[in-house]
């Protein structure tokens, strides 16, 4: 029997970047679907184990751990091989740099919860909240590009993968999933198309997951 469970859903991106993590360094985990458009998240149980009411949120020697970069940084301590970081100290900030760009700026404009609350408040429909989230993405998508246009090799720092690339997979996908062009951003799809190519993110991709609905799985 697994000794972590991952309360997660299939197409959330946070859920991906730590399906991505537990994928790449080879380990077992139970899955848990939690359904975020039957609101599960905001069920009592659930909300004692991440208040905030998101997911992910991993179970692991029975103790609880909500959020994904705390999920990943955790994994990556506990299972040290193969290595998320850089030895190098300033290559090391510069991965969170590209992690914080992606979680902290771009993922609120795409999660469901922001884009439900322009629904509900401010009469958006589905063009505009794409037309919302794509003006900031795009920035967002800019910024790593002009990063990773100096880092990047075969992947995101050079040909080893490393936790720049588990964020950068998931949040290109949420971008194409709000038709936003990422062709303009050569970098980003060098290391999209050769990052996807690897069998442990098609393990992990959104389509290929237990609570994935037929109409996408194997699109």
């Amino acid at each position: 029997m697994a000794s972590m469970t991952l309360y997660n859903y299939f197409r959330s991106s946070t859920s991906y970047r730590v399906r991505l993590a537990l994928s790449v360094k080879g380990l077992d985990y139970e899955y848990k679907p939690v359904n975020l458009l039957k609101s599960e998240q905001r069920s009592e149980d659930y909300l004692k184990m991440n208040p905030l009411g998101g997911v992910p949120t991993l179970l692991h020697n029975g103790r609880y751990i909500p959020e994904s970069f705390a999920i990943m940084e955790y994994i990556n301590e506990i299972f040290p091989e193969p290595a998320l970081f850089p030895q190098d100290a300033y290559l090391r900030a510069r991965v969170r740099q590209v992690c914080e760009v992606i979680n902290s700026f771009m993922h609120p404009m795409g999660n469901l919860k922001t884009l439900k609350y322009l629904e509900e408040h401010h009469g958006y429909d589905l063009a505009k909240k794409e037309e919302w989230a794509a003006h900031w993405l795009n920035q967002g998508l800019e910024t790593l590009e002009k990063i990773l246009q100096e880092f990047s090799g075969k992947y995101s720092f050079g040909d080893a993968i490393t936790m720049a690339d588990l964020f950068l997979i998931p949040q290109l996908l949420t971008c194409q999933r709000y038709k936003v062009d990422i062709s303009k951003y050569p970098t980003l799809v060098k290391i999209n198309e050769n990052c996807k190519a690897l069998p442990e993110f098609a393990k992990a991709h959104p389509f290929k997951q237990i609570d994935t609905p037929a109409e996408f799985k194997n699109t």
